[in-house]
């Protein structure tokens, strides 16, 4: 019986030790571009709700020069990209240069700091409604933008603030 245990210890062991090597494979060449750094730049928000950061990295990789209605004659393309959250509406030009975006997000989760400004300014007050809205254009960067319905009993106002919390 102590044989047998012992052996199994040994190959228990043995094993192991092949497990350790390991095949190295050589990947195929892969070519980044950067054709849309500027529009990422300015919308890219690190505070920004998940969905949104996700839609703005889709529209900025979108590639319009491989799609088959391509085609060198015109000016610019435009092109909607929906999620149930929301969608962008993004035009490109010939080169695949993003020239403009209408960006527009429902009931998303606020940035700290709006929510932060919004509980020191209106403490008894309820959000109902929100609305992320942005618009950027090649020549003069992005303008960010909340909505906010607020409740509080019988009584609705509404708000606007930027991305920082301030109000406008």
């Amino acid at each position: 019986m102590k044989k047998f245990i012992l052996s199994l210890l040994v190959i228990g062991l043995t094993s192991q030790v092949y497990s350790q090597i390991t095949k190295v494979e050589e990947l195929s060449e892969v070519v980044v571009t950067a054709v849309n750094y500027k529009y990422l730049n300015q919308t890219d928000n690190k505070v920004a709700a998940v969905p949104v950061q996700m839609l703005q990295r889709k529209v900025a990789a979108y590639d319009v020069t491989t799609k088959d209605y391509y085609q060198d004659d015109y000016d610019y393309y435009t092109v909607e990209f929906y999620i149930p959250d929301g969608k962008i509406v993004a035009a490109y030009d010939a080169d695949g240069k993003i020239l403009r975006t209408i960006e527009k997000f429902n009931d998303i989760k606020l940035p700290d700091a709006v929510s932060k400004a919004l509980l020191e300014r209106f403490p008894n007050w309820d959000i109902v409604s929100d609305v992320y809205r942005v618009t950027y254009t090649d020549k003069m960067g992005a303008k960010k933008q909340y909505k906010l319905k607020l409740q509080n009993g019988e009584r609705t106002m509404r708000v606007k603030m930027n991305e920082d919390g301030e109000f406008l």
